[in-house]
């Protein structure tokens, strides 16, 4: 709660959850796609490296008090709204699907969500199942088992499962944090379809349509392996001619 406090609100609150996953991630990892400008940096993102440990911690003995306790009053469904979205923002999956999983089927029954409440942790888990697990029908079971109603949720369904990758990149920059911090392990998957499409239906393009398309700079492209070559006038060469 000190962190969240010192963070601001909205999207310095984000910001400054997102920056503790990033600290904590792997280096060799394949670099993110450069989707916009950086936010620049809090002190509280940079001056408390440790943060993320203590709060991952915290609250995992917070919720086993909870669970120890049998707690399903209003307080248990702030904590548990609380650890979920901070787990989602630092992208510490295993941490929250549990905590989720336990609000809608422990605690919401006892202690209802809002209507809206309910449509936004509903939609978590339909996004992590479609974008993480890529589990589509079980996501779909879920969203028919809570008639989930939400356009959004629905619309990254409809465009996992029909390979729409401009709509998926379209709905991805529409989304919250939350939901676009669940979209982020589908990205990969999407934007190698839409690579293997433009090599399979074009000799050459545009630089700058092949980057909308894959939605990632053509630098990134290339340090993750593209290797269609880069000409001067700006097309890129995806295949050559066969010699005749």
């Amino acid at each position: 709660m000190k962190f969240c406090a010192s963070s601001g609100g909205g999207e310095e609150l984000e910001a400054a959850f997102t920056s503790l996953s990033i600290n904590g991630r792997d280096r060799t990892d394949p670099p993110l796609p450069d989707v916009g400008p950086p936010v620049p940096p809090r002190p509280s993102e940079t001056d408390r490296p440790t943060d993320l440990p203590h709060i991952l911690i915290a609250m995992r003995k917070l919720r086993e008090g909870i669970l120890g306790s049998r707690r399903h009053d209003s307080f248990a469904q702030r904590a548990y709204m609380f650890i979920i979205q901070a787990s989602i923002l630092t992208r510490q999956w295993e941490s929250y699907q549990a905590p989720l999983l336990h609000l809608l089927h422990g605690i919401h029954p006892h202690t209802p969500l809002s209507r809206s409440e309910l449509r936004d942790f509903v939609g978590y888990r339909i996004l992590d199942l479609a974008c993480r697990q890529n589990d589509l029908v079980e996501a779909y079971a879920v969203q028919q088992s809570f008639k989930q109603n939400d356009r959004r949720t629905a619309a990254v369904l409809k465009a996992l499962v029909h390979d729409d990758w401009p709509k998926f990149w379209r709905i991805r920059r529409a989304v919250d944090g939350y939901q676009r911090a669940l979209m982020e392990p589908a990205e990969e998957r999407v934007r190698m379809h839409a690579l293997k499409c433009l090599g399979r239906g074009y000799m050459s393009a545009d630089k700058a349509f092949v980057e909308r398309s894959a939605d990632a700079r053509w630098e990134v492209m290339v340090r993750n392996g593209v290797g269609w070559q880069l000409q001067e006038n700006g097309t890129v060469v995806i295949r050559k001619p066969k010699p005749k």
